[in-house]
């Protein structure tokens, strides 16, 4: 049998609340500590205890972060779900086995290791709560004697994860220590499933969305936070919290400098942004879909009076309450145009843990420098599951505070009018409150106004300010972050994607070269639409827009930028909550392009299928290449 190095997908099955992911976590960070790449995904209940959950860790020799549409190796820990576990692992697959955990008979082609896990724990502890906690710990332990993963990197995994508790410690030891010398003078290794040092880890770190969405807007100068909790935006601020309190607070007095408040509901902190970015403040808030809908008039509010705001939106399913614990990319265009009437918001679309840090900065410059508020798209899957990063880079430009009238400047004025183009960028210069000149006062209202902000209802003075608020939107093409693209000579397929969706693209674009396909990639980085996307789409006789929703929102847009070639655009979809893998884009580009009939609903028009041990990953052979930020000519 040839052995499968490196690259396979391991899923624990277990109950919700029961500690797992604390043993997760020591695992995930072991095989990260060998120096092999490795992504982990936390597939939870939306309620707090009691319901299965599931974690993926991705292996990939070839660094492949997406997750992997079949299952390797799987270990069974729930009995409420241990028949579909089980069901769920094809042919080659492996099991790992609480022996307590009743199953239905398994095929002869699965490798089966039953565990005595209640044997093995009872000697650690007869305290009925630490026994549900510390038993996943021997699974830990187990797996390492199986995949051969370093003792010593257990060890550090486990007192980075828990160095702070030496009780929890020793006794997590304990059971990590119990399943491997079971695992050892009881099993024998049988499967092809082998985990070996490689050296493609060094210098990097692991880290989640949310959290270096905080770090950066900590380093963007963020003063003023509001925010309701809600799934799964919710840790962004708490992870904020920790950081501000650690290194935001005045040397002398000891007091912050920052001001964090939990609002009563979300109409409440959209309104506290809008009021603390009127008074100069870089404020922000963070939410997910239905925190938007309520906040949708303050977001015309803050448009049409021209106040800078950051809003962070960490994509769920929907609609209404939806699946809160699921994955999506299906609020871009509710977005786009949030609020009634002629609005059209700025979106900034992180597709990397990098991303989330670099564009948590970017997005207080870009609300600055548009005074307008400045919507940050993430999702579930990049916000809240941990991803393979390098260290994100120390920031060296200077804040873009915008148009702000200094006192000399407004002294030099014969007069002020707020909402006056100046420039003819659509942005007019504004004050802030405090300022001793008394012209630089002005009323800040949502109603019809000149641009003097004085109150009218006057037809040709509200269209002059809505075609000047539209040449604002197209000044904003200019200051967006450009898409990434990769050019591949004579590609005939253009492939467009966006979000946590790149890292399966990556995957796929490999998988479709071995198919014999060449694909040329662009991959959106903010709305609106830099020039480099029509003429991306005028590049290539056929466009795949690649996204995680089920009506195709952005194949959408792209088509009314594409204008007379919008029939080149075709929509790739997947919506079923779990985060897309490269298989099911594979299948269904290589479906397109063949003129095979369509198949069912669901993950780009495929279903899951049943994981085969060691199925190739893709080929890693690719044409030659040009990478560029913007136009890709």
């Amino acid at each position: 049998m040839n052995p499968v190095l490196n690259d396979f997908s391991i899923q624990v099955a277990t109950v919700n609340g029961s500690g797992s992911q604390t043993a997760n976590t020591v695992l995930l960070r072991a095989i990260f500590q060998m120096g092999i790449p490795v992504s982990g995904k936390n597939l939870f209940p939306s309620n707090i205890a009691g319901l299965p959950t599931w974690f993926t860790i991705r292996v990939s020799r070839s660094g492949y972060l997406a997750r992997r549409k079949v299952t390797d190796l799987m270990v069974v820990m729930n009995p409420e779900t241990a028949a579909q576990d089980v069901a769920s692992v094809g042919p080659g697959g492996v099991i790992v086995l609480n022996d307590q955990i009743q199953v239905p008979p398994i095929p002869e082609d699965r490798f089966v290791y039953a565990v005595p896990m209640k044997k093995l724990i009872d000697p650690i502890t007869q305290d009925v709560k630490l026994r549900r906690l510390v038993v996943n710990m021997i699974y830990v332990g187990v797996l390492s004697e199986l995949l051969g993963i370093a003792e010593e990197e257990i060890e550090r995994a486990l007192d980075a994860q828990l160095g702070r508790k030496p009780k929890a410690l020793a006794l997590n030891h304990q059971a990590v220590r119990a399943g491997w010398e079971w695992a050892h003078d009881h099993l024998q290794k049988r499967d092809p499933l082998r985990l070996e040092r490689l050296n493609q880890t060094a210098g990097k770190i692991l880290i989640d969305g949310n959290t270096a969405a905080a770090i950066g807007a900590m380093f963007g100068g963020v003063t003023v936070v509001t925010w309701y909790p809600i799934t799964p935006s919710s840790s962004l601020v708490e992870a904020l919290v920790d950081h501000l309190e650690r290194f935001r607070k005045d040397p002398e007095t000891g007091k912050a400098t920052y001001a964090v408040v939990q609002a009563e509901d979300e109409i409440a902190a959209i309104g506290m942004v809008l009021g603390a970015g009127w008074a100069g403040a870089r404020a922000m808030t963070s939410t997910s879909g239905p925190g938007l809908s309520l906040m949708a008039e303050f977001a015309g509010y803050g448009y049409y009076a021209e106040i800078p705001a950051v809003i962070w939106d960490i994509q769920r399913i929907g609609p209404s309450t939806g699946l809160p614990t699921r994955t999506s990319q299906a609020d871009i265009q509710f977005v786009h145009g949030l609020s009634h009437g002629d609005t059209r918001h700025p979106i900034l679309l992180p597709s990397s843990v990098e991303d989330c840090f670099t564009f948590a900065m970017k997005a207080f410059d870009l609300a600055e420098r548009l005074q307008t508020p400045v919507f940050v798209l993430s999702d579930l899957d990049l916000g809240m599951n941990n991803w393979m990063s390098d260290p994100f880079a120390y920031p060296e430009q200077p804040w873009d505070r915008g148009k702000v009238l200094d006192e000399q400047a407004l002294a030099k004025l014969p007069r002020f009018e707020r909402y006056r183009d100046a420039d003819g960028d659509g942005i007019p210069w504004r004050t802030l409150p405090g300022v001793h000149d008394p012209k630089g006062a002005y009323f800040t209202r949502g109603s019809g106004h000149d641009e003097g902000a004085r109150y009218t209802e006057d037809p040709e003075t509200y269209q002059r300010v809505m075609d000047r608020l539209a040449r604002k939107f197209e000044t904003a093409r200019t200051l967006v972050p450009p898409p990434v693209i990769e050019d591949v000579e004579g590609a005939e397929v253009g492939i467009i994607a966006f979000g946590s969706t790149h890292w399966a693209m990556v995957e796929a674009r490999d998988q479709l070269a071995a198919a014999g396909i060449r694909t040329a990639y662009l991959l959106l980085k903010a709305l609106p639409f830099t020039p480099d996307v029509e003429c991306f789409v005028r590049a290539h006789p056929r466009v795949y827009v690649v996204e995680q929703n089920r009506d195709g929102q952005m194949a959408d847009l792209v088509r009314l930028e594409a204008g007379a070639e919008a029939g080149r655009i075709r929509s790739v979809r997947h919506y079923t909550g779990l985060p897309v893998d490269a298989q099911s884009i594979t299948d269904e580009i290589l479906r397109r392009e063949r003129g095979a009939p369509a198949r069912g609903a669901g993950a780009a028009g495929t279903r899951e299928t049943a994981p085969v041990a060691g199925e190739p990953s893709g080929s890693q052979a690719a044409p030659t290449k040009r990478v560029v930020e913007g136009v890709s000519r």
